[in-house]
C-alpha cells in the first residue's frame, strides 16, 4: 500500500493501564457470572446502556435488556449445560479479550435446527472495554457456521475455504487439541 495510511487504534488511544486490575476483576466475575448461567442480574458486570456487536448471524445489541431478550435467553435456550471456558485472556488497561469454547447441550431450536441433543463446541472471540466497573462496549465473534456443521447442517452449501487444500488437517477443530479435551 502506497500513499496515506488509515489511522490505527482510534479506539485504544488515551487507554488508562492503571485500569487492568480492575477489569480484569470484571471480565473474570462477569465469566463466573454466565457460567452461573445468570440473566436477571448480569447487570452487576455490564452497564445498562453497553453495546454488544456481534458478527453475522449474532447480530447486535444495545443495551443490557436487549442483550438479555436477543442473546441471552434464546442462547440458553437453545443449548442447556453450557460452560464458558477462555483458553486464553489479554488484559491490558481498560481492555480485555478472550478466545475460547463452550461446551454445551445443543437442546433448543438454533438457526432452523430443532434439538438434536448433541454435545457441540462453540468457539468465539470477545473485546470488552470497562469503564467505571461496567462493561460498556463488547466486540464477539462466534462460529455459529462451524456450530451448524457440529448439528449436520453446512451453511456454505460445500463451498468453503477449507475445500481449497489438500491439507491434512483441513477438517482439523481446534477443540481436538489436547489441551482442549
Amino acid at each position: 500500500m502506497s500513499g496515506a495510511r488509515p489511522e490505527q487504534g482510534i479506539l485504544t488511544k488515551g487507554n488508562d493501564p492503571q485500569q487492568t486490575a480492575a477489569t480484569r476483576q470484571v471480565i473474570e466475575n462477569m465469566v463466573d457470572g454466565l457460567n452461573d448461567h445468570r440473566i436477571a442480574d448480569i447487570g452487576e458486570f455490564f452497564s445498562s446502556d453497553f453495546r454488544w456487536m456481534g458478527n453475522a448471524g449474532c447480530g447486535y445489541k444495545e443495551g443490557l435488556h436487549e442483550f438479555q431478550e436477543a442473546w441471552q435467553k434464546p442462547f440458553q435456550a437453545a443449548f442447556s449445560d453450557k460452560v464458558c471456558i477462555d483458553e486464553a485472556r489479554i488484559f491490558d488497561g481498560e481492555w480485555a479479550a478472550a478466545f475460547g469454547r463452550q461446551e454445551a447441550t445443543h437442546s433448543g431450536s438454533f438457526m432452523g435446527i430443532e434439538a438434536t441433543g448433541r454435545k457441540v463446541v462453540i468457539r468465539y472471540m470477545d473485546f470488552w472495554k470497562v469503564v467505571d466497573g461496567k462493561i460498556i462496549d463488547n466486540w464477539v465473534m462466534v462460529d455459529f457456521p462451524d456450530v451448524m456443521k457440529q448439528l449436520g447442517v453446512d451453511p456454505y452449501n460445500g463451498h468453503g475455504w477449507e475445500t481449497l487444500t489438500d491439507n491434512p488437517k483441513r477438517g482439523f477443530r481446534p477443540d481436538q487439541l489436547p489441551w482442549n479435551k
